[in-house]
């Protein structure tokens, strides 16, 4: 079989949680990441049905058996992935029972993979009834996003409007808004449904005073996703305590987004 350390998939992981800890978005061991894999590509590089070991997962899976995703490991460092795959990320298949995940490769001192993999499982569930090519999610605790969730109303509508003022991109990248949710308790059954409700309309979750939830198709898609609510939340803070001279007004958002032919939240205008 071929080196899976070569393999695009870990090759992904690394480069991605490299530029994630270097943005200063994931801090210590915060932020998670899992990506659904292809089997037939899986299989070039491991036997998918000679698990090293299981673990259980903490609640009824069943519409991912067999589903296979590479995930960040619990209590790890994205800084440390580049350098000790192995260590860092694991590889599971969801077993028949839709309980536990077979261990096909990684977690080699025994880990096991984070502790938000249900909400991240319930996502990708969620996800892929609205669109069967979702196979990232990924959760961070960008700056500036962050720091927005402290002075701005947590309203979905008005969290995304300020959102689509700061970037003339904004609502192009993600013209079906931001999902926001209170302070919840992270790591807990309740925010991963919580989260997955919301995914059934926002590829975005704001987790109030906690960081972000982002899917997509690839792992360039949903780093982008965030990347660009990022980059408008730190236009936000830069601004907020000044006089607004300017601004992209809401038809001028209407203009963009027919242009670009995106179907945007309309009713999270003011027109």
């Amino acid at each position: 079989m071929e080196n899976i350390l070569k393999s695009p998939f870990v090759e992904e992981m690394k480069k991605t949680t490299a530029n994630m800890y270097r943005l200063g978005w994931d801090e210590r061991n915060g932020g998670n990441i899992s990506y659904m894999l292809d089997e037939e590509e899986v299989s070039k590089y491991l036997d998918i049905n000679r698990p090293i070991r299981t673990i259980d997962i903490g609640f009824d899976a069943k519409e991912l058996i067999g589903k296979i995703f590479i995930v960040t490991g619990t209590g790890k460092y994205f800084k440390n992935v580049q350098d000790d795959p192995e260590n860092n990320l694991g590889i599971i298949k969801i077993a028949n029972d839709g309980k536990t995940a077979e261990l096909l490769w990684g977690y080699n001192d025994g880990g096991k993979f984070t502790s938000e993999l249900p909400a991240h499982l319930m996502s990708h569930i969620a996800r892929l009834k609205v669109d069967p090519q979702n196979r990232v999610v990924m959760h961070s605790h960008p700056t500036n996003t962050l720091a927005m969730n402290f002075v701005h109303k947590l309203s979905e509508k008005e969290f995304t409007h300020t959102l689509w003022e700061m970037c003339t991109e904004c609502i192009v990248v993600f013209p079906d808004g931001v999902g926001v949710l209170p302070w919840m308790l992270c790591g807990t059954n309740s925010i991963g449904e919580a989260t997955a409700k919301k995914m059934e309309e926002f590829r975005l979750v704001v987790w109030g005073m906690h960081g972000i939830y982002g899917a997509g198709k690839t792992m360039d898609e949903t780093f982008g996703l965030i990347e660009t609510v990022e980059k408008a939340a730190q236009i936000y803070m830069l601004t907020a305590h000044l006089p607004r001279v300017n601004t992209i007004t809401d038809e001028q958002m209407v203009e963009l987004a027919e242009y670009f032919g995106v179907d945007y939240r309309k009713d999270f205008l003011n027109l």
